[in-house]
């Protein structure tokens, strides 16, 4: 493969790519205990699923201008930079949690967690963004195989978010059992230590990994691509769908509905999304059993998007019809669309660097996941809301319109290079 640069250690792209990855690793698994963390520690304090859902607000925000700013950032002056920055921030955004209290006035308690909450949109992105942009500086050109070159490319991604999302599952799980046995304030300390153990890995780095060789200029941030453009717009809705049931209104619909206990849910919830995460890891083999040997394409971004868009729908008539076990129409609904989610998300995350090019990478990935976090923001928000008008209901035949709306974008995207399935 050869190497990324000439750095200090002269480490090949591989050894690059692997140390990003292991601290892109540590610190999922820090995000999402926090995740379980935030909420279940202040729905245990009386806090409505929309004042929760508020906690996250900066959260995603901020999450929206980082991905805009740091793909620029990224490009200009290399992803050693905001790997260090994103790191480090989450650590610092783990400290500020420490010293939160029963005691404190709500008013004060949210606004303080707001702002740590934004620390930590800030840091997450920055961290992502590194690592999914690392992968295309790693996989090898091959203009003479397009189509070769496109399927390892959908391999790594595939690694890469799905090992991803696993961890993050067991993040989950992690937060619920640290609340349970620690408590919140041990729990974000014990967290802190754990990542900036992970960030002095990544001391090794070269500084150039990831630098576009003429500096972009600012106005450079926004996509000029068709096809980044419209996958941006998908993911959006995609994400909103996922999030406006997921995020604040399962699990309290969970634990006040159905009578589950924190870890019960956390470990849940945790299982979800390590499952989610090994068939988004699975996605290259799945659809090599089915005999798609090319690299997907439009058409399979547009499959999934329809198949999954019932999904939700019909676990909401399920909750509507009052079945004698809504807890089981919630579980087993939840893992066909966790299925059908990660095949359309692996396939949304390979056709991302599909469309661009390794100098331009990290401006491309940027302006991507800046679509990403809006979706999830505005999922957050519906997911509060609609959950204290309408309950669970509400949030699913809203995640089903959204679906609708990411596969009608969908229909909108250009082929790309290479021929694909």
């Amino acid at each position: 493969m050869g190497l990324l640069s000439t750095g200090q250690r002269s480490l090949t792209a591989l050894q690059q790519y692997a140390i990003v990855t292991a601290n892109y690793w540590a610190f999922t698994l820090t995000d999402g205990a926090l995740r379980m963390l935030v909420v279940f520690h202040f729905h245990a304090l009386g806090y409505s699923t929309l004042e929760i859902a508020f906690l996250f607000l900066f959260y995603e925000f901020f999450g929206i201008i980082t991905n805009l700013y740091g793909g620029w950032l990224g490009a200009r002056f290399g992803l050693r930079l905001t790997l260090w920055s994103g790191t480090l921030m989450q650590v610092a955004a783990l400290l500020m949690l420490i010293p939160v209290a029963d005691t404190w006035p709500k008013w004060w308690s949210v606004a303080y967690v707001m702002v740590a909450q934004a620390i930590s949109g800030i840091a997450k992105d920055l961290n992502k963004m590194s690592a999914k942009s690392a992968i295309k500086t790693v996989v090898p050109e091959t203009p003479e195989d397009q189509s070769r070159g496109d399927s390892q490319l959908f391999k790594w991604v595939a690694i890469l978010t799905g090992s991803k999302n696993a961890l993050k599952g067991v993040g989950f799980f992690l937060g619920g059992l640290l609340l349970t046995t620690i408590g919140f304030n041990a729990a974000v300390g014990a967290m802190a230590a754990g990542l900036f153990a992970a960030f002095l890995l990544t001391l090794v780095l070269p500084a150039d990994i990831g630098r576009m060789k003429q500096k972009p200029k600012f106005t450079a941030l926004l996509s000029k691509s068709r096809g980044i453009n419209v996958l941006s717009l998908a993911r959006f809705f995609l994400f909103g769908a996922r999030d406006v049931w997921f995020v604040v209104a399962l699990p309290v619909f969970l634990q006040a509905a159905l009578g589950w206990r924190f870890w019960e849910v956390g470990g849940f919830m945790g299982l979800w999304v390590i499952g989610y995460g090994i068939v988004q890891a699975a996605a290259p083999s799945l659809r090599r059993s089915w005999g798609q040997d090319r690299p997907p394409g439009v058409a399979a971004v547009e499959f999934w998007s329809a198949l999954l868009t019932a999904i939700p729908a019909l676990i909401a008539i399920a909750l509507w019809r009052q079945v004698a076990h809504p807890g089981v129409a919630i579980v087993v609904g939840l893992a066909v669309f966790g299925v059908v989610f990660a095949m359309n998300s692996s396939i949304h995350s390979y056709m991302v660097l599909a469309y661009t090019d390794a100098e331009s990478v990290s401006l491309n990935v940027g302006f991507y996941y800046m679509a990403n976090a809006a979706g999830r923001l505005a999922g957050t928000l519906l997911s509060g809301a609609l959950f204290l008008s309408g309950g669970m209901q509400a949030c699913l035949w809203m995640s089903s319109l959204l679906v609708a709306l990411a596969f009608g974008v969908s229909t909108r995207l250009p082929a790309t290079q290479a021929r694909s399935a």
